[in-house]
């Protein structure tokens, strides 16, 4: 074959290795959804249109987490420090700011889109007098934690409250999750971390629950706060005990007195 058989028509050479246009699928635009807090007011977020890593939906922990916080804020949100892992749309990290907490910054993975998407809430989603402490930023579990630490005024001092809704799903992230808790939970028993989830998957349960024993390992003291009933599951076509589907389980972790 010469040179001039590979050619178009056109005289162009032809791309052997570019797909055609439509080879893939339009990427997914982005939804819209709502909370509604305790005193009527309506936070509006966006999702991204599909990612891998479950950012483009609400979850049922986000949601039972955001209300928690509203009921509890005077003890565990005004003037306090919160660190967010894996956030998704960020609800519960917009309902600190929201409720005058000193700093929230809210995570998730180094995805450009997720982030980018945190970000687009935080400036849509709150008021302007509100935004100014808080921020977004991409972070591995288990990585370095200065860039998180930096963003408090006594750097070594660590957070008040951590918030992790809706993530032991990923089993083989526990080890460090547990370790990321080690490095940016406050050394003091007031300091918690709120570990909301809801069992997707039902026969794996006990690996979920696996967390709090991973946690209490490290020194941590575990507690079960309350379970909570959704009305409906979150994916009607699940196999697996429907209950289960929609129960969030609440636990808070400390270090101990």
């Amino acid at each position: 074959m010469t040179l001039s058989d590979e050619e178009g028509s056109d005289g162009n050479e032809l791309d052997l290795f570019q797909e055609p246009k439509d080879y893939y699928a339009p990427p997914k635009p982005a939804t819209f959804t709502s909370y509604t807090t305790k005193q009527g007011v309506e936070v509006k977020l966006r999702l991204v249109g599909h990612n891998p890593l479950w950012g483009h939906l609400l979850w049922n922990a986000g949601q039972i987490v955001a209300r928690y916080l509203e009921d509890n804020a005077v003890d565990i949100i005004k003037d306090k420090t919160i660190l967010e892992l894996g956030a998704g749309a960020g609800l519960p990290s917009l309902i600190c700011a929201l409720h005058n907490a000193k700093r929230v910054v809210v995570t998730d993975y180094p995805d450009a889109d997720l982030i980018e998407n945190l970000r687009y809430n935080i400036d849509h989603s709150i008021s302007e007098s509100y935004r100014k402490s808080i921020t977004a930023q991409g972070f591995l579990w288990g990585s370095n934690v200065d860039a998180l630490q930096h963003q408090l005024e006594h750097a070594t001092q660590g957070f008040d409250l951590l918030i992790l809704a809706d993530i032991l799903f990923n089993h083989s992230e526990h080890e460090r999750l547990v370790n990321t808790l080690q490095q940016t939970l406050r050394k003091d028993s007031t300091a918690r971390a709120l570990v909301f989830f809801t069992p997707y998957r039902p026969w794996l349960l006990q690996k979920d629950l696996k967390f709090f024993e991973l946690a209490e390992n490290a020194g941590f003291h575990v507690a079960k706060l309350f379970e909570h009933v959704m009305d409906k599951v979150m994916f009607p076509e699940d196999p697996g005990d429907e209950i289960l589907r929609r129960t969030v389980f609440a636990y808070e972790v400390r270090w101990p007195s």
